[in-house]
């Protein structure tokens, strides 16, 4: 079997350009913004980038930089300001904060109507109880979906499995899906029979973060692969440098797997497509 690789890149071109025509047809420019705390080059380079995409779809990027060594009340007041800013439509932080700030304050200072992570309280539980079920929520989750829907298949009897219960990945993916009114099969740390229950599955979607953990001897033939899971392999100069490689031995799937998607280039992409629909979604619902 020739195993497709699931191209994320295209599959967030498609969603953009979507997102972009939507944009167009608003009777305002909504704005988005992506807070920074710190110099971290890793997060800088990700807000960036955020801003630039969100640029060429039409929306507004709202810069928020601020010094590692501010409080969080500080930081709290701050995001109170950036809350009442005109056609606001989406707050997010770059995580990781600075350890001396209370995170979770912080994400719960934005206003749940612009939680376009849908990290802070209020709107992860207006998520879990259904409320948002087809207009946003957790973007990584969404990615998932947008993903396991772009190929087009019949769900009703597939046997879906989801590794892990984290916050991003695992626990809304398993929410949206169930949502759907399908049954995923969870496995944590606690599951019993882990490698029966991955050998029955059809679908697997993978967030647990322990890199190249699935291996092709463990799924069955045919099987589809999102592979959400991101973990840092190497460890310097000698090593060509720190890599980052997913939950799935990509070269091993090869030939069992039907699809998978790529780390990186798979979820990642298509990431921060759903995260600027989110933004569409606030702003369509302003009007």
């Amino acid at each position: 079997m020739e195993t497709k690789i699931i191209d994320g890149k295209k599959l967030r071109e498609e969603i953009l350009a979507k997102v972009k025509s939507e944009v167009e047809e608003l009777s305002f420019k909504p704005v988005f913004c992506d807070v920074l705390v710190g110099d971290d080059p890793a997060s800088i380079q990700y807000v960036q980038m955020k801003g630039r995409m969100a640029e060429e779809v039409g929306i507004a990027f709202h810069k928020a930089n601020f010094p590692a060594k501010i409080t969080t009340n500080e930081l709290i007041k701050e995001i109170k300001v950036l809350n009442k800013i005109e056609n606001m439509c989406g707050i997010i932080t770059q995580l990781p904060l600075p350890e001396h700030i209370d995170r979770q304050a912080v994400l719960d200072a934005i206003d749940p109507k612009l939680d376009v992570d849908c990290l802070g309280k209020d709107a992860s539980e207006k998520f879990y109880s259904g409320l948002t079920a087809g207009e946003g929520g957790f973007p990584t989750a969404l990615a998932c979906m947008a993903i396991l829907d772009s190929l087009n298949l019949d769900l009703e009897n597939k046997k879906i499995v989801v590794q892990g219960q984290g916050l991003l990945v695992g626990k809304p993916v398993a929410a949206l899906l169930k949502f759907r009114g399908l049954h995923p099969e969870i496995i944590t740390s606690k599951t019993e029979n882990k490698d029966r229950i991955i050998k029955e599955a059809d679908i697997i979607i993978s967030g647990i973060g322990k890199g190249k953990y699935v291996t092709g001897d463990m799924i069955k033939n045919g099987a589809i692969i999102i592979d959400a899971g991101t973990s840092e392999t190497g460890n310097g100069p000698a090593d060509s440098g720190v890599k980052i490689v997913g939950d799935v031995d990509l070269e091993s799937v090869k030939g069992v797997a039907e699809f998978v998607s790529p780390v990186p280039g798979g979820v990642g992409p298509v990431t921060v497509a759903m995260l600027l629909q989110n933004v569409l979604t606030v702003a369509k619902n302003l009007v």
